[in-house]
């Protein structure tokens, strides 16, 4: 609004420096970026994101398979601190042995992560494994993956005014440097006796 304003009161204003107009239109340029183009380009980086992580997270769910994990014996020191991937950040994991049967119907074996309070031998729990059976993380849910991409988009839209406006600034600071030198050369120009009582009498 500011630009807009400054751009009616340097219309017919017999003040008006050319500078004074460029700057009036250099922030309702910057204004119309920040209003229009930033959103259109937190939009299309949003729509971007979004297709990537959802194909991200087709291809986890494909590649990446929940099997049931049989305690064998829990191990020494097992309380590890808690998933920051898990659904609260209060669940403690132990480490345990057990063994599991993957997806491709070998057996395994091997130290695995539960969030069973007080794992004894024979209890059951769930883990993520490839194909072959390998532990591997929890795949990317399509919830989460949408936060990330709005994300995204919202740090892509404040990133652009942030660029803007600081380009805004770098050309009407230049121009007032060179404003405050012009200044200076008509000063140096009206000589060190300008003002005096007598000059040019």
């Amino acid at each position: 609004m500011r630009a807009i304003r400054g751009l009616w009161r340097w219309r017919r204003n017999p003040l008006r420096r050319a500078t004074d107009l460029v700057e009036a239109w250099v922030a309702l340029v910057a204004l119309l970026l920040i209003v229009v183009a930033a959103p259109v380009l937190g939009s299309l980086v949003g729509a971007a994101a979004q297709d990537t992580l959802q194909r991200s997270v087709r291809q986890q769910h494909h590649d990446r398979h929940l099997v049931t994990a049989t305690v064998v014996r829990k191990l020494d020191g097992s309380l590890v601190e808690p998933d920051p991937d898990a659904t609260s950040a209060h669940d403690t994991r132990s480490r345990v042995l057990a063994n599991w049967t993957a997806p491709d119907g070998t057996r395994q074996f091997g130290a695995a992560l539960t969030t069973l309070k007080s794992p004894h031998k024979g209890d059951h729990f769930g883990i993520w494994t490839d194909r072959h059976g390998l532990l591997t993380a929890r795949p990317l849910d399509s919830a989460t993956a949408t936060t990330h991409a709005v994300l995204a988009g919202f740090g892509a839209t404040l990133l652009t005014a942030g660029l803007v406006e600081g380009a805004r600034r770098m050309i009407v600071w230049r121009m007032v440097r060179r404003r405050y030198e012009r200044w200076d050369q008509a000063w140096d120009r009206a000589g060190p006796d300008w003002g005096k009582a007598g000059t040019g009498s």
